[in-house]
């Protein structure tokens, strides 16, 4: 693998001034939780502790503390009798996930040395069945509480979602899930409203009221819990784990595939960032959004096609 292959985020560093980090999850078949923690050490050092029933931390490891289990929200069942059937007969569809404290650029590169391990070992991605919505997801440092930290990228995204899943579409196995839902028109219609240099408060107070869900391509709600909690306990029933990171779960995992990288799908959050950061791309899309879409959204295709050329005369993607 050729060194330096993360593109270093646009503004790199946080507001303390130390380099922004990434937590990594990652989603697979064909290999048992306990497989997978073994092949965690042998790539990466450490050592493996087994947990309640088949959950499992990777302590010490080249990049840190990793866990290892089948599906978080079993994870937190109390009845482990119950708990361990469900994981039983759900083995074959419930994917194992491996997810990373929070990782510099120097530590994403070493994780790609697992997941070329992992894929030597038989490990399965989406493409492998229909039932295998397996993703990455990519928990990105915020670059400051200021307000503008959070709203940019978020409403860069909004903007440039459509270009993205038809630029790289998602497997067919996602798309029959409901976990990475598009953006509905009238959030991105009101964030385009209240723009860039909105107050953050009203932003969360659109998205909560509008789509107060995790299933989206970009999770506002850990940032949202962690800067105003009651604001999204009021909203949601289930518990949302609060971090100062976009929770971005567009990624699928392909990690099966010969030559897939999560690097490659990092470059996905590079372009959201590049977009926010530009303000006067960003406002020409706002923009440009707004003409194509009037009233009433007719066609998401039609916005991905000018959203695409856009950003092919920004010089942002290549033609």
């Amino acid at each position: 693998m050729a060194p330096d292959r993360f593109t270093p985020l646009p503004r790199p560093l946080a507001a303390d001034g130390t380099p922004r980090r990434v937590g990594v999850e990652i989603e697979l078949g064909g290999l048992s939780e306990a497989e997978v923690a073994g092949i965690c050490t042998d790539t990466l050092g450490g050592r493996a502790e087994q947990g309640d029933g088949p959950f499992w931390t990777i302590r010490d490891s080249r990049i840190g503390t990793l866990e290892v289990y089948l599906d978080i929200f079993l994870r937190k069942a109390t009845q482990s009798k119950l708990r361990d059937l469900a994981l039983e007969l759900g083995r074959e569809v419930v994917p194992v996930e491996i997810v990373t404290e929070p990782l510099d650029m120097a530590g994403l590169e070493a994780l790609e040395d697992l997941t070329r391990a992992l894929r030597r070992a038989g490990a399965l991605g989406s493409g492998a069945g229909w039932v295998f919505g397996f993703g990455v997801h990519l928990n990105v440092q915020i670059a400051s509480q200021a307000d503008g930290d959070v709203i940019r990228p978020l409403l860069a995204y909004a903007l440039i979602e459509d270009w993205m899943r038809r630029d790289n579409p998602i497997d067919e196995s996602r798309r029959l899930l409901p976990f990475t839902d598009p953006y509905p028109t009238d959030l991105v219609r009101g964030l385009i409203a209240l723009g860039p240099e909105a107050a953050l408060r009203d932003v969360m107070t659109l998205y909560l009221s509008l789509t107060p869900s995790r299933n989206h391509g970009l999770d506002m709600l850990p940032i949202f819990a962690h800067l105003a909690p009651e604001a999204v306990e009021r909203k949601l029933s289930g518990p949302v784990s609060a971090r100062p990171a976009f929770h971005f779960r567009l990624p699928d995992c392909l990690i099966d595939e010969e030559g897939w990288s999560i690097a490659d799908e990092w470059q996905r959050w590079i372009m959201v960032e590049r977009v926010a950061w530009d303000a006067a791309l960003l406002a020409r899309l706002a923009e440009a959004w707004s003409d194509d879409h009037g009233m009433v959204t007719l066609s998401r295709a039609r916005w991905a096609d000018r959203c695409g050329a856009i950003l092919h005369e920004a010089g942002m993607v290549a033609s």
